[in-house]
């Protein structure tokens, strides 16, 4: 299955933030500040707070929503946030903290799909537990993110399409990284008023977009965020069809390097373009070697020779 997009809409990037800490660990809400301002200021169309970039899994309950909070206060509304909700347990827990979650004014809250049903539970077990969840938060939009940890629960297309047709379910972020998984999810949830499928994969960015995705939400934006929102700007731009070609085998040839001890090697690399905030993560992952570092400061300097050449205005 396919769609067509003839007409295309305004695609929007939505960054997986990263919460900033302090030496000692503790959250560093004023590095937080600037960091949803750096966000907002390249072009972010959203922001998913409380995600697995923002090392959700080593935040407490108080801490998500503390975190969740201070960057509704920063945005003030200038752009929807949608955060995680669930984290494992029955679903008349979760449900309890998607409600407060909710209640923070937050434009969806996200159900990790790898804990809504264990992985050798059928897709009837999972389709049982979001109607569960649904039936007990009410009128409360939600989403689906299908992050790889605890494991990676994939939605078929038609479970997608069965979900979205209920009208509370409005906002999708995909890790399949298959362009035709991605096709028929679009189709037939597109006609969909309100709802958004984000893609995480930047190797097929451009083909996405082109089939009709709402935007991109990848890690990619945790490193040079100017660079994603410019291609969701231009990516069906004709006249720069040679520059986008470029931009889309740049975000290819990289991808390894920034998926390597990360996110502590995106906080470096953001460190480099001036954005203030400690490497600390809770998180452990391993430290940055000689050879990621050399690695990290190449792309820098491949980014800062795409940048002045695209004539993309940088925000630090």
């Amino acid at each position: 299955m396919t769609t067509t997009n003839t007409t295309p809409a305004k695609k929007g990037f939505i960054p997986v933030m990263l919460t900033p800490f302090t030496e000692t660990g503790k959250i560093d809400f004023n590095a937080l500040t600037g960091l949803t301002e750096f966000y907002l200021e390249a072009g972010a169309a959203g922001l998913f707070a409380n995600c697995l970039s923002s090392e959700m899994f080593e935040l407490d309950e108080a801490e998500r929503i503390q975190l969740i909070e201070h960057v509704l206060k920063v945005t003030n509304g200038s752009v929807p946030v949608v955060a995680t909700g669930t984290f494992g347990g029955p679903i008349a827990k979760q449900a309890e903290f998607v409600n407060r979650v909710a209640d923070t004014g937050v434009q969806a809250v996200i159900g990790i799909t790898g804990l809504l049903a264990d992985e050798n539970e059928s897709d009837e077990v999972f389709n049982g537990r979001v109607e569960e969840l649904m039936q007990l938060t009410g009128n409360v939009p939600l989403g689906f993110y299908e992050c790889p940890v605890p494991y990676k629960r994939l939605i078929s297309p038609e479970q997608l399409h069965q979900f979205v047709s209920t009208g509370q379910v409005t906002y999708h972020k995909d890790t399949c990284l298959d362009i035709e998984q991605i096709k028929a999810k679009l189709n037939g949830t597109n006609s969909q008023h309100g709802f958004g499928l984000y893609d995480a994969y930047m190797v097929h960015a451009v083909e996405s977009l082109k089939a009709g995705s709402a935007g991109l939400s990848c890690i990619q934006g945790n490193y040079f965020p100017e660079l994603v929102v410019w291609l969701c700007d231009n990516y069906n731009n004709d006249t720069l069809a040679t520059e986008v070609d470029r931009v889309q085998q740049f975000f290819i040839s990289n991808m390894d390097v920034m998926h390597n001890v990360y996110p502590k090697v995106a906080k470096y690399y953001l460190q480099k373009r001036g954005v203030k905030m400690t490497g600390y993560t809770r998180r452990n992952v391993g430290d940055i070697s000689s050879d990621v570092k050399e690695q990290v400061d190449k792309l820098y300097q491949d980014y800062n020779a795409l940048q002045h050449e695209l004539q993309i205005k940088s925000v630090m």
